[in-house]
């Protein structure tokens, strides 16, 4: 259950809810005031626009921040304890995030591929069913970890605890941990990582950074990935990386493809860059 994206607040509440954090009952076109015009016959409806940025049935903004905050809070504490763990180990933990079919798996996999002579790599996969992609990476020699959320959006710093506790993480080596496919929930969770890393195809249109900011805000790098595929696409990167920066204007990117390799040669030197310093600083 996760408040984030308003899936499930309610249950999370139980049943009962106060009844003065119960809202007002409005017919649908009385249902927000602030709604924007957006010209003859076409009128936006902004759900997000209250102080908790989400819309939950039966359940006031205050409230849902008031959970928002007693989630995330708990959260991070488990957060807090992954970092200084994997700190203490001089391990690098990155949190690739994005959208179901941007390839991550198949990007995590080259990249272990041909990394795993220089660099030891440990593996914790998210997904709601299935071991299938921790069953591709352990095909590699590198250990996944599967972790399935059920109808959870997202992996969270406790799951992720769990897997750290099965995992024998070498120093100075990495740990990479594939988030469910889901640009909303996952921008809001720190698991302990050093980066989210967000992957971004070619094939999802060059707005994706503007309809899910939260993401690319909390993202240190952009993967821009299936680049092989542009010939055959309208896709103009310049416009989706200027759509990036225009949401955080320090991230890094780099044009990639999974499959043919162009642009990893860049990705695997700032994984190695920041793996060394990880190292260097648990020394």
């Amino acid at each position: 259950m996760c408040t984030i994206c308003g899936c499930g607040a309610a249950a999370a509440e139980g049943a009962k809810i106060p009844a003065d954090d119960m809202p007002a009952h409005h017919h649908p076109h009385e249902l927000h005031h602030h709604d924007h015009s957006h010209g003859a016959g076409g009128e936006l409806i902004d759900f997000g626009a209250g102080m908790a940025r989400v819309h939950a049935p039966g359940l006031s903004q205050e409230r849902i921040v008031r959970i928002e905050r007693d989630i995330l809070s708990k959260n991070d504490a488990y957060a807090r304890d992954n970092r200084a763990a994997l700190a203490a180990r001089g391990v690098l933990a990155l949190n690739f995030v994005s959208s179901p079919g941007s390839g991550k798996t198949t990007l995590l996999v080259r990249t272990i591929g041909e990394l795993k002579t220089r660099l030891p790599i440990a593996v914790v996969e998210g997904d709601q069913q299935t071991s299938n992609d921790a069953e591709r990476i352990r095909a590699t020699g590198a250990p996944a970890v599967q972790i399935n959320t059920g109808k959870g959006c997202h992996l969270d710093a406790h799951m992720v605890g769990h897997a750290l506790e099965r995992l024998d993480m070498r120093r100075g080596g990495a740990l990479f941990i594939e988030n469910v496919g889901n640009l909303v929930c996952p921008a809001a969770f720190d698991l302990g990582e050093a980066h989210k890393v967000v992957v971004l195809s070619v094939t999802e249109g060059e707005d994706k950074p503007l309809k899910y900011p939260d993401m690319f805000a909390a993202a240190d790098l952009m993967l821009l990935n299936k680049a092989d595929l542009l010939p055959h696409l309208s896709f103009d990167v310049g416009q989706c990386l200027a759509n990036a920066l225009k949401v955080n204007p320090h991230l890094q990117t780099l044009v990639v493809s999974a499959t043919t390799g162009e642009g990893l040669s860049a990705f695997y030197a700032w994984i190695e860059a920041r793996a060394a310093l990880a190292a260097a600083k648990a020394s």
